[in-house]
């Protein structure tokens, strides 16, 4: 019977359109008209570095907020992607990993740059789904839930030294080259659905930061080129991982919150900018999740550690565009 609901659950999830690079997906919100979600990223590491603990907790959580999906914002298989579809490092990590009831809901994924050190093509493939039906991993789409729109991004391939100072990594570019052609019809596709967006919330969602006061910092390749168009289009929230923390920073130009979910294993503690504190509100240099409540002129923002004792919390306010940190 659980099987049987688990199916149902996911057959509402429907392929609606398709542009060049943006296929459009739609997800069912409660039928109050809101919507729960928890977001993880940087995680795949066969349990290790206290991934089965944040899953223990982001179980806990997806229960009590009775969860419509999950989002993952990359970096799911360290340290090197899967090798294939038949990569057993698919279930080690994730399948066995995230087993609570709670979590048995659609996982929509994007790509980080560790993804693209394997098989690339491995995770985008569908079979996957045979293996575990939570899987969804595209290099970019939109999930529409009628109350939002969510933008997933793929950052990657805007990232320079990838290309230009690879070092001893190999990355996959299969259907990214010629990478500018690639970015110039991404960003495109992205504008012109930003705009016609006609959802009450507008997130973004990628893997690399665009503000972040971690190891990494900013990316400045998303900021020449992404954040122009988040910030002409009124995006409410851009949520990354990349750096190993949890962070909140509102930018000082536009209602957009930066909002870090990189905490799913390993961590890095004490790496973190200390000169750079325009508009942060919030850091942690350690392991944990965000979880994400949507209604139609408020939403809320919960950080989480491995225990899942609250870090830090955000009330979002549609129309007043204030912030208020709990």
């Amino acid at each position: 019977m659980a099987g049987l609901g688990l199916w149902m659950a996911f057959i509402c999830v429907c392929l609606v359109s398709v542009s060049a690079l943006l296929q459009r997906l739609e997800h069912p919100v409660k039928a109050d008209g809101s919507l729960s979600l928890v977001v993880i990223g940087d995680w795949g590491r066969k349990g290790t570095y206290n991934q089965s603990e944040v899953s223990t907790q982001m179980g806990r959580v997806a229960a009590k907020l009775n969860i419509d999906f999950v989002v993952s914002t990359g970096d799911n298989f360290y340290d090197d992607g899967l090798t294939g579809i038949d990569d057993p490092a698919f279930e080690n990590s994730f399948s066995k990993i995230y087993t609570a009831k709670s979590l048995q809901k659609q996982w929509y994924n994007v790509l980080g740059n560790h993804d693209y050190r394997g098989d690339v093509e491995a995770q985008l493939n569908p079979i996957l789904q045979n293996i575990d039906p939570r899987w969804i991993c595209q290099r970019s789409f939109i999930v529409d839930t009628e109350i939002a729109e969510f933008f997933f991004v793929d950052t990657t391939p805007f990232v320079d030294k990838y290309f230009l100072t690879p070092k001893e990594h190999k990355y996959d570019w299969r259907g990214v080259l010629p990478r500018e052609k690639y970015l110039s019809e991404l960003l495109k596709d992205l504008e012109i659905a930003l705009k016609d967006s006609s959802a009450n919330w507008k997130i973004v969602v990628g893997h690399h930061p665009v503000r972040s006061i971690g190891h990494h910092g900013d990316t400045q390749e998303l900021i020449r080129q992404l954040l122009p168009i988040l910030e002409a289009n009124n995006v409410d929230m851009y949520i990354n991982g990349h750096d190993h923390c949890l962070e909140h920073i509102s930018s000082t130009s536009s209602q957009i919150q930066f909002l870090t979910s990189g905490g799913g294993s390993k961590a890095w503690k004490g790496d973190i900018d200390k000169e750079r504190r325009d508009g942060v509100k919030f850091y942690y240099d350690g392991q944990g999740f965000m979880s994400l409540e949507l209604e139609q002129n408020n939403a809320k923002v919960v950080y989480y550690d491995i225990f899942g004792e609250v870090l830090h919390a955000v009330n979002l306010f549609k129309g007043l565009r204030s912030v208020s940190a709990i």
